[in-house]
């Protein structure tokens, strides 16, 4: 009888609670949720359609066991004492990585080579056989996650990070990770019947998001997982979640999303990456956002702004942000609009108020999702409204 595994999906902080339902639609069972990440339980096979299926999740690690500790001599013993080659071959290239929270351990360095030599020294003793350390391009990696008292072993069975999905043929400067961008998505709200504009796109990172989100295509449709590579794969599973996935039924309506950026360049990309995924029924065009009009009556504006710290002059980006302020009050009432930006002065420069605003991380960078219900007449009203009734 097959046996319920633990899993661990790591995510960019602040989308735990999106991920966590997305959890619970692909089927894990008792679904925690921690900072940073998201636990569940389920065969193992569940591993196959997290890795396939989640838009959000940035790797999903198996976990393999636990212990106390209190030095790196510790690990090591504890390390050994796992049946490494249960789990995959000698042949398999390993890298090991040390997590830290908390932890006594004066050196993670020091800390990762002895798990390192553990795993191999056990390897030795079972095959005769040393496994080779790739810390570029590894088979397997093993997550060694230690806190103040215990440790607990992880294989990684994702490999590549999930966000990157095998989309992207062209990218500009450092592009927003797509499962941010799905989160947002997801934080948002929006549906495929909503028209949906990113009014400086960039590589179109949200606007591929949505589109193959709204088409039931599953992210990890066009790469490979690091769950193939242990001995427990399944090829027969891996087939099945697969041909699943490509028998649900996607939405049959038209799509109205639309993106625009002043840059040809990125113009270009979002064309390229848009062709390579033949979506055609998604809308760029070049121009300032600021002489931007609106695709619709009403919809939702998603955006990053590639101001504030890739712009770098500040006064530049003080004169910018009120006439974007502008042409969102003066063209957009109707609207909804999310933009995720690192500059917390963003609702006082614009001069408009949040009615809700999430903190989320962009990488290591600390931001904010601020969202802005466009009336008419401006929105102040509706964020001392949204204030009082505790949603601001």
């Amino acid at each position: 009888m097959e046996m319920m595994e633990t899993f661990f999906a790591t995510c960019p902080r602040g989308l735990e609670d999106v991920l966590a339902q997305e959890f619970q639609h692909v089927g894990g069972k008792n679904i925690r949720v921690t900072p940073g990440g998201v636990e569940c339980q389920g065969l193992f096979s569940l591993c196959y359609r997290l890795n396939r299926e989640s838009r959000i999740a940035s790797r999903i690690l198996w976990r393999v066991g636990s212990g106390s500790y209190r030095h790196e001599e510790d690990l090591y013993r504890l390390a050994l004492e796992l049946p490494w080659s249960l789990w995959f071959s000698v042949n398999c290239r390993i890298k090991v990585r040390v997590v830290a929270q908390q932890s006594p351990l004066t050196s993670l360095a020091f800390a990762t080579l002895r798990v390192k030599d553990a795993i191999c020294d056990r390897f030795v003793r079972d095959t005769k056989k040393r496994p080779v350390v790739d810390k570029r391009h590894p088979d397997i990696q093993v997550v060694v996650f230690v806190d103040e008292g215990q440790v607990v072993w992880y294989l990684d069975t994702t490999g590549s990070p999930l966000f990157k999905r095998g989309w992207r043929q062209a990218a500009g400067e450092a592009p927003l990770r797509e499962n941010l961008a799905a989160g947002i998505l997801r934080l948002a709200g929006w549906t495929s019947e909503q028209v949906l504009l990113d009014p400086m796109c960039g590589s179109g990172t949200f606007l591929i998001e949505a589109a193959l989100m709204a088409k039931g295509i599953p992210p990890g449709d066009r790469r490979e997982f690091a769950f193939c590579h242990l001995k427990n794969f399944d090829q027969s599973a891996w087939d099945r979640v697969r041909r699943e996935g490509h028998e649900a039924n996607p939405m049959h309506h038209t799509l109205q999303i639309f993106g625009n950026d002043q840059d040809a360049q990125a113009v270009s990309m979002v064309r390229t990456n848009l062709q390579s995924l033949q979506l055609a029924d998604v809308h760029v065009t070049q121009g300032d956002v600021l002489e931007m009009v609106p695709p619709a009556v009403s919809g939702m504006i998603i955006t990053n702004p590639p101001y504030g710290v890739r712009m770098g002059d500040h006064t530049l980006l003080e004169q910018w942000y009120p006439k974007f302020g502008n042409v969102l009050k003066q063209r957009f009432a109707g609207w909804t609009v999310y933009v995720l930006t690192a500059d917390f002065r963003f609702p006082k420069l614009i001069r408009l108020a949040p009615s809700r605003k999430i903190p989320l991380f962009n990488g290591a960078l600390e931001s904010r999702l601020y969202e802005f219900q466009m009336v008419a007449g401006g929105n102040r009203k509706t964020a001392r409204i949204a204030k009082r009734q505790g949603t601001g």
